[in-house]
């Protein structure tokens, strides 16, 4: 919806002519932030306790999640225990750069927390982290990078009942770039199975893992499934660790957001995260032989079904 279309047409129309030209076009970036910055600074000084309980209590931004925070603490030790070697942890910054979301994501501007410096909080770490391994690859630091974070997240959008606006994700990111034959698709997909089902066998032994995978118009990555990515995680229809391993090929959920596959990660019959392949390494650096792929599970999901993390 634009500015046109939405409730902000009545405000603009309120303002004298000229401002929203000024505002959107006319401003440089650094005297646009200044300007809110005072704005702000003038409604904060206006702020009193009595109005600071009353949004405590009504703004769901800001209210607490309900979990323990030292079961979810233990669990994030866990899962960073359980993490190889290869994948190394990112302690993401609480915001990044204003668009970020949208620009890699393809997402509602609406959807995300913008703040008047230029910058946003995250709503996504794996976008973050896609910036991060661009940055990494773009220095030549390695030819594969392999990048983790446990991360707090904040979306703006309204959530089923029982789902808060903020939680965490532990989320992977893996680029490199292409090998041809599909063949750095499947080192990829190896490495981020591999730990996704030592995840689900170690914390959730009583809980029945499955991880679907999806393979998007690509008979190449298709085959290195079959002959490369499932005999190396010994999923070969349903293995030995009680993970069932299924192909769902007409999957049409987040088709045009993941590339050329995508994962699904469930336990006992609940939902727990999700994955695929991204082109947002290959957008940041300019370079259509970047593979990117993408996937988290959900730190509350986790604790739900009660995982074994002592």
């Amino acid at each position: 919806m634009s500015a046109d279309e939405g409730p902000s047409r009545r405000i603009w129309s309120r303002l004298p002519d000229g401002a929203r030209r000024a505002l959107t076009e006319e401003l440089s970036p650094t005297d646009l932030q200044s300007l809110l910055l005072d704005v702000t600074r003038q409604r904060a000084k206006a702020v009193r306790p009595a109005r600071l309980t009353q949004r405590w209590a009504s703004d769901r931004f800001v209210r607490p999640e309900p979990i323990d925070p030292r079961r979810s603490a233990a669990l994030e030790a866990r899962l960073w225990e359980l993490l190889p070697d290869r994948f190394e942890g990112v302690e993401l910054s609480p915001v990044t750069p204003l668009g970020t979301c949208a620009a890699l994501g393809a997402a509602d501007q609406n959807k995300v927390l913008g703040t008047i410096r230029n910058s946003e909080v995250v709503s996504d770490p794996t976008n973050v982290l896609a910036l991060e391994a661009a940055a990494r690859r773009r220095a030549g630091a390695a030819p594969t990078v392999h990048l983790a974070a446990c991360q707090r997240l904040l979306r703006t959008q309204q959530f089923a009942p029982g789902w808060g606006s903020h939680f965490k994700l532990f989320a992977l990111v893996s680029s490199a770039r292409d090998q041809g034959s599909a063949r750095t698709e499947a080192d990829l997909l190896i490495a981020q199975l591999q730990y996704w089902q030592r995840v689900l066998t170690t914390l959730l032994p009583q809980r029945s893992g499955q991880i679907s995978y999806s393979v998007f118009d690509n008979p190449t990555l298709d085959q290195r499934m079959v002959d490369t990515v499932l005999p190396a995680v010994g999923a070969m229809g349903s293995s030995d660790d009680g993970i069932d391993w299924v192909a769902d090929p007409g999957r049409t959920r987040a088709r045009g957001y993941y590339a050329s596959g995508a994962l699904l990660i469930n336990a006992g019959g609940h939902e727990l995260g999700d994955g695929g392949f991204t082109d947002w390494t290959a957008q940041l650096l300019a370079d259509r032989k970047e593979r990117c792929l993408i996937s988290c599970m959900s730190i509350s999901g986790l604790l739900a079904l009660d995982p074994v993390i002592d």
